[in-house]
């Protein structure tokens, strides 16, 4: 068991070698591209969307609540805002690009190849990482940067109007808490967070897409294997790059 997971995570990070260098090799599959940024944009950006306010409102009231009782209430905004552009807006964005545009291209992927379409590909030389899976790696990863803004506004903008309206909190006192703590290397690790995640999402998916057993029962098999998998790698990933940032990059005023 332990030996068959060792011999698939190496195999995948073959293929994420693979997918990074086809990044820079021409022709660039400009329409396919396109197609799947779109896909995975249309079936991401309401979920993200409705997620993001109450991501936002939950965060804000809970420091919130922290914050009165220790009574720090000026600190609230910079610990609301960059809890959720640090953390949770990478992560719940990930988490949705993973689970409706990742699965249907696992789903996708898995199909045509019990069709046998990547088996008709690879005999008439066709590479299949170049054709099908770097514009669906490079879909997600931009389609997870994109939606990484907007979840980090929506949701800082619902944290802000619950701590005022529901939690009383002054407005002048959240955003001036924001500006004195918060720096521009915040916004960037969370961004960076987003693009790592969207080319996981998009390297498992088409991973496990390419590989299943069984028929239409493996397809539907490796569609939920490839969703855990990478709930899986971005958590592990977003600790490490946590670490990382927290031990190298100096706190604002430090």
């Amino acid at each position: 068991m332990i030996a068959a997971s060792l011999r698939a995570f190496g195999r995948l990070f073959v293929m994420g070698l693979e997918v990074f260098a086809g990044m820079f090799r021409l022709p660039f599959q400009g329409k396919e591209f396109t197609q799947q940024f779109w896909f995975v944009a249309s079936v991401s950006i309401l979920p993200a969307a409705l997620v993001s306010i109450p991501l936002g409102a939950v965060i804000t009231l809970q420091l919130g609540s922290l914050t009165a009782q220790i009574g720090a209430d000026s600190f609230n905004g910079a610990a609301s805002v960059l809890a959720i552009i640090q953390q949770a807006s990478p992560i719940v964005t990930a988490l949705i690009v993973a689970g409706a545009g990742g699965s249907a291209i696992c789903a996708d992927l898995g199909a045509r190849t019990i069709r046998e379409e990547i088996d008709a590909m690879e005999v008439l030389g066709v590479s299949v990482i170049h054709r099908l899976v770097v514009p669906r790696v490079l879909a997600s990863m931009l389609v997870a940067v994109l939606l990484n803004g907007m979840v980090s506004v929506v949701g800082v903008a619902g944290g802000y109007f619950f701590n005022v309206i529901v939690q009383d909190g002054t407005p002048g006192a959240f955003l001036a808490s924001f500006a004195a703590l918060a720096q521009l290397p915040d916004l960037w690790v969370g961004e960076l967070k987003a693009l790592i995640f969207g080319f996981l999402a998009g390297l498992v998916a088409s991973y496990r897409g390419l590989n299943p057993r069984g028929g239409p029962k493996g397809v539907g098999d490796v569609v939920n294997q490839s969703v855990v998998i990478t709930f899986l790698l971005l958590f592990f990933v977003n600790f490490v790059i946590s670490v990382l940032y927290l031990e190298l990059v100096p706190a604002k005023g430090a």
